[in-house]
């Protein structure tokens, strides 16, 4: 199963992302959407949660109902194990990979954007993932975003920045 892990979008998605969405079995936005036209982009498989950017006072008042939808952590069931995704806001940056491990120990991976900061730490279990900005805003170098292929005997996650070309196995 392949997975695209998407984050801070902020109202725009890359095309090149929403291109790769279509390839993907799923697709997991972890906060700071923006508005819903960013989930139509992805696709009818998203899975996506609020980030603290996505409020009634910033997205249209004619979303505020598929704002509503969104929650602050959700999971996905995938061959192998089970990913967890949030925000990321809720835990400060000093300390936050080994805080989200010991929030969702269960979990094989935990996906959160927050940053803007591609970052991949698979160091120890369970895995933490930052897809980094999928759209316009602070991409530090590009939209980026990550695809994670899952199978019942392992997971491989695959990182992706789009201004220079940047694809690399992880």
């Amino acid at each position: 199963m392949r997975v695209l892990i998407v984050s801070d979008t902020h109202g725009r998605v890359d095309a090149r992302i929403a291109a790769l969405a279509r390839e993907c079995d799923s697709v997991v936005h972890g906060g700071d959407v923006g508005n819903a036209a960013v989930l139509d982009a992805l696709g009818g498989k998203v899975l996506a949660v609020r980030g603290n950017n996505d409020s009634v006072d910033k997205w249209p008042a004619a979303q505020h109902d598929r704002l509503a939808t969104l929650s602050l952590q959700a999971g996905l069931d995938l061959p192998g194990g089970r990913l967890v995704v949030v925000h990321g806001d809720r835990w400060p940056a000093r300390g936050r990979h080994a805080a989200l491990r010991c929030a969702y120990p269960a979990a094989r991976a935990i996906v959160y954007g927050h940053s803007h900061r591609l970052q991949v730490d698979t160091d120890a279990l369970p895995w933490v993932l930052n897809p980094g900005a999928a759209g316009r805003a602070r991409t530090n170098g590009g939209p980026s975003c990550l695809v994670l292929q899952a199978t019942a005997g392992s997971w491989q996650v695959l990182a992706q920045r789009h201004a220079d070309g940047y694809r690399e196995q992880l």
